[in-house]
């Protein structure tokens, strides 16, 4: 019998215990059943850009519903977990760091700059998975996955080439979003529209008749 209620409930003294005990008997964990229907979803993966925020929160923890419910009605189920390394949004924020110490990722080389991105991966990345356990989430951890690993990579490769062969990717002439300061092509989302007065100049060449020369 309890001897004395808490008038205030302390999560903290109970789910960390709770998580660790569902992880060691491999709760989360999948393999293949014959004998079970399966249900396997893969967690858009964070940025490794800095921490989780309200967005994710939300998001993982609907997706969170799905998969337990999913396990409660018997369905062998795996929920996939990973991090992205988010290409120049990455690049840009270690850029910003590196110019916080006094380093000009030009000055400090390709191989060198690349070292410091891994060591920015190492970090964050390993912090937005602990966020992920901590907020709860139900995913199979042995099966964590990372964009950059080879394999993913491959897989990526591979596909691309597929939908080349198969005429779905081809080249074109189209406006191309140009970084100067990145000095490469970015996507359209990766764009700040700025309205601005100016003019337009429409500029006429004279066309020389094929036909004389």
């Amino acid at each position: 019998m309890v001897d004395k209620i808490e008038g205030k409930y302390d999560p903290i003294s109970f789910e960390n215990k709770i998580y660790r005990f569902w992880q060691e008997k491999n709760y989360f964990h999948a393999e293949p059943d014959q004998s079970k229907t399966p249900f396997a979803m893969v967690i858009p993966p964070p940025n490794i850009t800095g921490r989780l925020h309200v967005g994710h929160a939300l998001n993982n923890t609907l997706q969170d519903v799905v998969i337990r419910y999913k396990r409660m009605k018997g369905f062998n189920t795996a929920w996939i977990p990973g991090t992205d390394h988010a290409g120049i949004a990455t690049q840009n924020i270690v850029e910003k760091s590196l110019d916080g110490r006094g380093i000009d990722r030009h000055s400090l080389g390709r191989e060198k700059f690349i070292e410091e991105v891994w060591k920015w991966k190492d970090k964050y990345g390993s912090r937005i998975i602990s966020q992920l356990e901590f907020l709860g989430c139900s995913c199979d951890w042995d099966r964590q996955r990372f964009t950059f690993d080879d394999d993913y990579v491959n897989s990526v490769t591979t596909e691309f080439i597929d939908l080349y062969n198969e005429g779905l990717i081809y080249r074109g002439n189209y406006m191309t979003n140009w970084c100067p300061r990145c000095r490469t092509a970015i996507s359209d989302i990766e764009v700040e529209h700025r309205e601005k007065k100016a003019d337009l100049w429409d500029i006429k060449y004279p066309i020389i008749d094929p036909a004389t020369g």
